[in-house]
């Protein structure tokens, strides 16, 4: 019984040769506690297990114990562990660096759902499931696709939900939008095409995915109807149809007809983000944008918004043509989201979870937008407003200006973006770009009250 405790059969490495004998162990577990390797409080291997592992007489290794006790480097006490008595010295490191921008106290950031609303229950009994049912081979290395069970899910549901031309072999699973669009850049360019076209404003960060992995970026203007196809002049483009980000417009029924044309006829490939298509709160139903041309249009989707950026979990619906250049890319680059991720949310998604979360989302961001428009003057102009978890908010005139509004937010800790950021090129229009996704739900009221002051004070 006075060896039962759990720390009985723990590993530690000792620089220990057997021919120093009982004073070179005494030397190394000294030499183990001084340099912070066995640390202060910790239990220590039993006499037995540590015997064992060293291949010496236990009765060596009590006697060495008894002298670091005397010595004061162990604790031993009748029925219990014999632990590190004092501690030792650590490796230093370098200060944990302090956070240029911490997190504000208000938080309107776009592009953040509210992590909040994760549904960890729901999460948790599809990874039990997933795991009840899954066979021992599915812990084998991974497919190069990504996991069969969530490729055919994922092919009815985009299918169902949003109107998408999929079958499992044309859908690979990726790490979210900015590991799709590092791996496509890189086909994209060993096919001859290097210049890749994003709307302007766009969020940059993509922009510069694609630009260091070889892509020449240009911009394309949006207006009110979305991307002008008309100034396409390149073999591939990155649109954001049912939402654009940031400006919110819904790319117009006749400009993607015009793009999906445009693509056919010159063979160009037209990426499609739709990182947002499930929240739509008008009665307008707007579908992928793939479904008009599934031989040119590469579909992307997430789970960044509808459950958490960090499960880093995504998937491309490709061309034929696309399918084993954009796989063999994927082998190459060596990134995989989690296979048990996978596997868990196939369960989510067959079990309807995921439908009755993202409805119940929703409803809450549809409420939280009625909410914001209502704090705001009269006099302002909100953009975007019939979907996503962001609105575009422009000033008329020229005044105040979008760093006045900044600069009021910032004193009152509210955490947003201005549009000037987000053109190619000089800032074509100023703005707020205001989140209502992020805050948690008991937030979200002064979140917006402090906002509604920040404004009123520079208007």
């Amino acid at each position: 019984m006075a060896e039962s405790w759990s720390s009985s059969g723990m590993d530690v490495h000792l620089d220990w040769r057997p021919e120093s004998g009982r004073t070179g162990l005494a030397a190394a577990i000294r030499a183990a506690i001084r340099e912070g390797r066995w640390q202060a409080g910790a239990a220590v291997p039993s006499t037995r297990a540590l015997a064992q592992d060293l291949g010496v007489a236990r009765g060596t290794v009590t006697r060495v114990y008894a002298d670091l006790a005397a010595e004061g480097y162990l604790r031993t006490a009748q029925g219990a562990p014999t632990r590190v008595a004092t501690a030792g010295a650590l490796p230093a490191s370098p200060p944990r660096p302090v956070p240029r921008d911490p997190a504000p106290r208000w938080d309107l950031r776009p592009g953040r759902p509210d992590l909040s609303a994760f549904p960890r229950s729901a999460w948790l009994s599809a990874t039990r499931r997933a795991l009840h049912r899954a066979p021992n081979s599915a812990f084998d290395y991974p497919s190069d696709s990504g996991s069969a069970e969530l490729r055919e899910t994922l092919a009815a549901y985009l299918a169902r939900s949003r109107g998408v031309v999929a079958d499992p072999e044309r859908i690979l699973v990726c790490s979210g939008f900015s590991h799709a669009i590092a791996i496509l850049a890189r086909v994209l360019r060993a096919r001859g095409a290097e210049e890749i076209a994003f709307e302007n404003p766009s969020l940059h960060i993509y922009r510069n995915i694609a630009a260091a992995n070889g892509a020449r970026v240009v911009g394309v203007p949006v207006d009110d109807h979305g991307i002008e196809v008309s100034a396409l002049d390149s073999p591939a483009v990155v649109v954001t149809p049912a939402h654009q980000y940031p400006l919110g417009v819904t790319l117009a029924p006749r400009r993607r007809a015009e793009l999906t044309r445009w693509a056919e006829e010159t063979g160009a490939v037209v990426i499609e983000d739709d990182y947002d298509g499930e929240f739509r709160f008008d009665h307008q139903q707007v579908g992928a944008l793939q479904a008009l041309a599934p031989e040119r249009v590469v579909y992307v989707g997430t789970t960044s918004k509808t459950l958490a950026p960090a499960l880093r979990l995504g998937w491309m619906v490709l061309p034929r043509f696309l399918v084993e250049p954009v796989r063999a890319e994927m082998v190459a680059s060596g990134a995989r989201p989690a296979l048990l991720d996978q596997l868990a949310m196939a369960e989510l998604i067959e079990s309807g979870a995921y439908d009755q979360h993202i409805r119940r989302c929703r409803a809450e961001y549809r409420s939280r937008r009625d909410r914001l428009l209502a704090a705001l003057p009269d006099s302002l102009l909100p953009q975007g407003i019939s979907a996503g978890l962001h609105l575009v908010l422009q000033f008329p005139g020229e005044l105040p200006r979008e760093m006045e509004v900044l600069a009021a937010c910032r004193r009152r800790a509210i955490g947003l973006e201005g549009l000037s950021g987000y053109w190619i090129g000089e800032p074509q229009r100023e703005g707020l770009i205001i989140g209502y996704g992020a805050a948690a739900k008991h937030a979200f009221g002064g979140a917006t009250e402090a906002l509604r002051e920040a404004i009123f004070e520079v208007t």
